[in-house]
């Protein structure tokens, strides 16, 4: 899932989404377009510099449609040419109502993975202005997160930077480390990527807890992913079921928590003091979904007690973070740059997904492949 911590003042917003739902008007919207030689180019904005394999796999994708435009903007200027542009793909950027209102000749927002906390999805829909995100169980994207959160794991229990002391001290033998044989997870939020990691962690002969907010969704208690053979029987997944009012009942039953968990007004800072002191002494914590979940201070003030017994993340509090922040001078911290969901199949498979829908605009086509939340 392509998981973005946004800038300082972010703010969840969320509705909704209607999935492969066509929006009206487009041809028409197409046929309006303005400008004298540039009215038969469809113009895709990247936003900021970071993550550059979306926008450079998405440029190979469509370098044979000279009608297809991609450019990747840095974040200062994207206020300055938002208007000229038809497709905008976020990234880390926050859009604004102000900065939406200049997008004259937008027709849709979306996200290069799932994470679109940092739209005023209102402020789109007023506008005129289609929403989407790229399902992260269709791409590869879940896989890739769902791996990174047991290589975090796995980091955490085998000591992964105290061995690399050990290694330049020239010790053999040490640190000692744990099994995650045996060990209870919990899962919070089992979406795309729970189930992923879910089915990854068996095999390891652990216990796991999930919880989720509707298991109804899961219709004959089974689900099915375009990166699955066949259906899976969720029992077979997962050993408790439980709901968001059983998230502290089940931090104090299992040696690791993941957090998987969508960003929204209800849940960011979540991770707060009351829910790692509900955690046993010396859990680890394990977050691949987005750094506002987790309050810095509980974290820090956990970590310094010896209460939370390991931090693994990949998203962290604002981005890019800072090298030199106290948190990581804990050598029980282990940190990753937002990497989780950033393989080359996710990434040439969401670049696809890009381009025809670029290629599908143009056409005045009906749009697929993505999942509208307006």
């Amino acid at each position: 899932m392509f998981r973005h911590a946004f800038f300082k003042g972010s703010r969840a917003m969320t509705m909704p989404f209607k999935k492969l739902q066509t929006f009206k008007g487009f041809t028409k919207k197409i046929e309006e377009m303005v400008g004298n030689g540039d009215q038969c180019i469809t113009r895709l904005l990247f936003c900021g510099p970071h993550f550059p394999a979306s926008h450079n796999y998405t440029r190979e994708y469509v370098q044979n449609y000279p009608f297809i435009k991609v450019d990747d903007v840095p974040l200062d200027d994207v206020p300055g040419v938002i208007g000229n542009y038809d497709i905008c793909i976020l990234k880390s950027m926050r859009l604004t109502e102000d900065l939406i209102s200049h997008a004259k000749r937008m027709k849709l927002i979306m996200q290069y993975g799932v994470g679109l906390e940092g739209v005023d999805i209102n402020a789109a829909t007023k506008h005129g202005i289609k929403v989407a995100r790229i399902s992260s169980g269709v791409t590869g994207n879940a896989v890739s997160c769902a791996e990174m959160a047991i290589y975090l794991m796995l980091g955490l229990l085998r000591k992964q930077n105290e061995m690399q002391i050990a290694i330049k001290q020239k010790k053999l033998g040490e640190p000692i480390g744990e099994t995650l044989y045996g060990k209870t997870v919990f899962i919070m939020g089992f979406g795309n990527i729970g189930i992923h990691l879910a089915q990854r962690l068996r095999p390891f002969g652990v216990k796991i807890l999930a919880t989720k907010r509707n298991w109804g969704s899961y219709k004959q208690n089974s689900f099915n992913s375009d990166d699955l053979s066949e259906g899976v029987a969720i029992d077979d997944l997962v050993d408790e079921k439980g709901s968001h009012e059983d998230v502290r009942i089940f931090a104090s039953k299992a040696d690791v928590v993941v957090c998987c968990l969508l960003m929204n007004s209800e849940t960011a800072g979540i991770i707060n003091k009351t829910f790692i002191s509900s955690m046993k002494k010396g859990g680890l914590l394990v977050n691949i979904a987005r750094g506002g979940l987790l309050d810095y201070e509980a974290v820090f003030d956990h970590l310094k007690s010896g209460h939370l017994g390991g931090l693994g993340i990949d998203v962290a509090w604002t981005e890019p973070f800072d090298p030199e922040d106290q948190i990581l001078k804990f050598p029980n911290v282990l940190i990753t740059p937002h990497v989780a969901g950033v393989t080359e199949h996710s990434y040439r498979t969401m670049a696809k997904v890009v381009g025809d829908v670029a290629l599908q605009l143009h056409a005045g086509s009906p749009l697929t492949g993505i999942e509208f939340v307006n």
